[in-house]
């Protein structure tokens, strides 16, 4: 018989993180090679883009695992859209990638957002998820670095 607990829990998440990744790390190889490494951890990388008054104008947020970068918020204040901003956040999180020893990368973003702004950056969609949330498209792109 099991009794099931709907709240939120903290530590059950985390030791359920901890037990998923032991379970993971022991099916696969690849993982089991990288315990003990830098690799094994996710290690945050921030790129932030300041304006002349040291307010936030931009910034990327992201880690690094294994030999993946992922970036999970790149965001540029509109006033210093369409001025190459973006772009620069997005490169330097790739030459810091690349010095961990990244070797690919991954992001996901809304059709309304930028996966044309990726693309021209050399990403290539692998995923579509139509209507999520509904009367969206989630686009997962992905690039080889280096």
């Amino acid at each position: 018989m099991f009794r099931l607990e709907t709240e939120v829990d903290k530590a059950r998440r985390d030791l359920l993180h901890r037990r998923l990744k032991d379970t993971n790390t022991a099916a696969s190889p690849v993982l089991r090679a990288l315990r003990g490494t830098p690799g094994e951890r996710e290690t945050p990388l921030h790129v932030w883009a300041l304006d002349a008054s040291g307010d936030l104008a931009g910034g990327l947020v992201g880690h690094t695992w294994t030999t993946w970068l992922h970036v999970t918020y790149l965001w540029v204040d509109a006033r210093h859209r369409k001025a190459g901003l973006g772009s620069r956040l997005l490169t330097e999180a790739e030459h810091l990638a690349a010095r961990r020893a990244c070797t690919a990368s991954r992001v996901e973003t809304w059709d309304f957002q930028a996966p044309a702004f990726y693309r021209k950056h050399g990403y290539e969609v692998v995923c579509v998820i139509p209507d999520y949330p509904p009367g969206i498209t989630e686009y997962t792109l992905t690039k080889r670095l280096g």
